[in-house]
Parts: C-alpha cells; structure tokens; sequence
C-alpha cells in the first residue's frame, strides 16, 4: 500500500513456538498474546509509541496443528528496510511452510532466505521501473508448475505474481495495483480485475485457487477505521469495491477472515506511517487469503498478526489449511 488513513484491534491463536534472540544485552519483554475463549479474537492492545523495528524477542506459544500447513502472506514495503528491522525475527519465530512477499522493491534475486529453511524459492521483479513493485514466495514444498504471469500485458511486467501449482490447488500470490493518490490507475485496476476474472476461471478449470496478497482494496466499510472520510481514496472507491465484489462472487471465492470473523472490527493490516495511525489503531484490511469455495472445509484459521508491526507499514496475514502436503516436506533437487 502507499496512501490510506487507518483504530483499534486484537489478534489470534499461533502456531508453533520458537524464538529469537539478538546479541543485546538490553532486556526486552517478548510478545505477549492473550486468547479469548470464543473464536480467534485475540487482543492485544495497540502500542503507545510506535515501533520502528520488531521486538527482539518475539514468541507464537501454540504448537504447529497436525495434518495442516501454515501460509503467510505480507507485505514488507521494501525488503532491504524490512531486513533491518527484524524481518528475519519474525520468519524464525513463525516458520510458515509458505510465506509470500510483496512489495519487496528488489530489482535482481536477493538472498536473504536460507536454502535449508525454504529449498524452493521465487522472485519477481519490477522490468519497468526500478525499485518498484516485486514479489516472492519461499515454499518448504516443491510446486508442480510455477507461472509469473497473469495474461495482463499492462501489469505483468510490474512483477505483482507468482502462481503456484501444488497437488490440490493452485496458489496465487499477488500484489495488486493500487489506484493512485489521484486516482490515476482506477481506469487500469478496473480492467485489470476483468482479466483477473478469466485467469482464475481458466484455473478453476483444473483444480481449485487460493488467492492471496496485498489486494489494495478495503472491501467493507468494517474493513477500515473512517469509511465516509474515505469514499473517494484509493482502495476505498465503490468501483473498487464493486469490482472485488464481483470477482470474488463469479469466481466462487471466500475471504477467509472475515468468514471466521463476520462482525469483528478494528482488526486491520495496513497502517500509514503518516499521523500516528499505528498507536491509534487508524488502518485498513486491505491483506487476503481468498480460497475456492471447495476449500473452504479444509480451513482451520485465517487470521492477522496484529503485533508484527514495525518491519513494515503491514502486518502479516496468516492460513492454516488442513493438507496432505503437511507430511511431505521435500528436498531441493541437487
């Protein structure tokens, strides 16, 4: 994201526990996550002063759940600042089997993600415009097939995908265009939804789609902290609106969290670094995980890492799905 205004909010279970600790001798008190006993709605009440870097401990107290894997989707806002602000950290303590990236602002492949944590790895750069733009996704598991492009000549060239094909599903990470502080690529988001529309129901033909990334869009007026402020702003405009709503509908996909969590509010994933929004808790979900509707019963938690701010202006979303792939962590081949 670039441009948004965002207020308050909670987070959810966790899955496995690991830690990280820096060389400092400053002693500094871990993430703390409290449950409540109905659904994900865990809270954590938003920091007072902002963090411009992750803690430096940081803990998820819940076990890995058998027979599901755990996908991540976030974005750093450039991972070169991301790396210094503890975005390894973070990697470490969650462990995600796959994490998808966006706006990672890279113009050649970087490595910065160990081969014996994450065998198969992808990158997509930005041909257009340096520092702009760019995608990755870091996968424990060996896709069957993995595609760049999604049949947008006036996009594809931004490095805003990576489509992966695994056994049950294909995985869609993505980095959708935002419309622009005047407004200027509206017109282009438009008809880049119309042929997202026929990409995904070319693959829907073969096996079901999980959709995921930065969409740009606040879908609902719960989605953000000042809807009627916002009616005319980027990811806020009813063409916007109207055009995720159609394709979601016509493609038979399900936002996920709010699925889990229909009237649950002040839960966002983008914060303007502008006005102090973050300690106010002013933000925007404009970060999915979509599934197939055929999918839908293998979800076990779709949720946001509320506290995971300060390596990025977004927090990072998380999927636990129930799948097969859960026991078959393959091996790079030599």
């Amino acid at each position: 994201m670039a441009h948004f205004v965002s207020p308050k909010f909670s987070i959810v279970h966790s899955i496995p526990r690991f830690s990280f600790r820096s060389f400092s001798t400053k002693k500094i008190n871990p993430i703390k996550m409290t449950t409540k006993k109905r659904s994900n709605e865990s809270e954590i009440e938003p920091p007072k002063k902002l963090l411009k870097t992750l803690p430096e401990v940081i803990e998820f107290k819940n076990q890995p759940v058998p027979g599901a894997i755990k996908l991540v989707s976030w974005n750093v806002a450039g991972i070169n600042a991301a790396l210094k602000k503890g975005f390894e950290r973070y990697v470490e303590a969650e462990d995600p089997d796959i994490l998808m990236l966006q706006e990672t602002k890279a113009n050649t492949d970087l490595k910065y993600m160990k081969k014996s944590r994450y065998p198969f790895q992808y990158q997509s750069h930005c041909t257009s415009k340096k520092g702009y733009s760019g995608t990755a996704v870091f996968s424990k598991f060996k896709p069957l097939s993995v595609e760049y492009k999604v049949n947008d000549d006036e996009l594809d060239q931004e490095g805003r995908f990576i489509i992966l094909e695994f056994n049950e599903w294909y995985l869609i990470a993505s980095y959708i265009v935002n419309a622009g502080t005047k407004l200027e690529r509206l017109d282009l988001k438009h008809k880049h939804f119309e042929k997202l529309e026929s990409y995904f129901a070319e693959l829907q033909t073969k096996k079901p789609i999980i959709w995921t990334g930065d969409i740009n869009v606040a879908h609902t007026e719960i989605d953000l902290a000042r809807p009627k402020s916002n009616l005319k702003t980027a990811g806020f405009t009813p063409q916007e609106r109207a055009d995720l709503t159609r394709l979601i509908e016509n493609r038979g996909l399900v936002d996920t969290f709010r699925q889990q969590n229909p009237d649950v509010k002040d839960r966002y994933t983008y914060y303007s670094y502008r006005f102090d929004c973050r300690t106010k808790n002013l933000g925007w979900r404009i970060d999915y995980f979509f599934v197939d509707n055929k999918l839908l019963e293998k979800v076990i938690l779709s949720d946001i890492r509320s506290n995971i701010y300060g390596a990025s202006d977004h927090c990072p979303i998380l999927l636990i799905l129930k799948d097969e792939m859960s026991n078959n962590t393959e091996v790079e081949d030599k």
